[in-house]
């Protein structure tokens, strides 16, 4: 499979705190089946977690050394009104350099036009792939909050983790429910650190009973953010 959502680089978020932790956790997912993986560490505005692009990919080019899987550059960027400004002064990292951004909304509010905002970045030239949909607690109350996403050309990944109860049983019945009605276009396993792991063989004998169809769980996990990592179109 190949990762699109991890926070691996260390020093930059709340993931991984050291290189050895960095290390450890690509050992980790080479094992779960990892081949590839968009490395995201989290980009917000008016924080500390706004490393340099400059500083990813030395990182990334450090971590190259100790591992297998092959690495590419990207952020889990927090959704705000300066993003495309932060976007157009090449702040922060599309996945691989790619026309798709990983978009991370806050998890209980709600952000005021949302549509609007969104729609603002497809006219850059960018597609949005909204961060964990099933996470987010007006989601969770109305799935139909994602349709004029979905109108706008938004797409959405669903943690791996969601769907056996790493985050509780509401989020794992919306990953269910979403997955079901193919809102969904990728998995990641959003790992942070190597005392918190995710079992990814487990996730994906689950995933294959709520999908059914195995060309369904090969685009999830794989063909899908192949095309990402591309540049190509879904």
């Amino acid at each position: 499979m190949i990762d699109m959502h991890s926070h691996i680089l260390y020093g930059i978020d709340d993931g991984s705190r050291t290189r050895e932790e960095s290390i450890e956790l690509l050992k980790f997912l080479e094992k779960q089946g990892v081949t590839e993986s968009i490395v995201t560490p989290h980009y917000i505005d008016d924080t500390q977690f706004v490393a340099s692009i400059e500083k990813k990919k030395e990182l990334i080019r450090d971590l190259q050394k100790e591992t297998n899987i092959k690495l590419y550059i990207g952020n889990e960027v927090y959704f705000s009104d300066k993003t495309i400004e932060s976007l157009n002064s090449k702040k922060l990292s599309t996945l691989n350099d790619s026309k798709y951004i990983l978009i991370e909304f806050p998890l209980s509010n709600r952000i005021k036009d949302v549509d609007e905002m969104v729609y603002d970045l497809s006219t850059n030239g960018v597609i949005p792939i909204i961060a964990h949909p099933e996470r987010y607690l007006y989601v969770q109350e109305d799935y139909k909050y994602l349709d004029k996403l979905v109108e706008i050309g938004a797409l959405f990944q669903v943690n791996y983790g969601s769907i056996i109860g790493t985050y509780g049983s509401k989020v794992e019945k919306t990953a269910k429910t979403l997955l079901k009605k193919g809102y969904i276009s990728f998995l990641g396993s959003d790992i942070h650190r190597i005392d918190k792991p995710i079992d990814l063989e487990k996730a994906m004998k689950k995933l294959k009973k709520i999908v059914k169809k195995q060309e369904i769980v090969d685009d999830l996990t794989y063909n899908n953010i192949k095309k990402i990592i591309n540049n190509e179109s879904l």
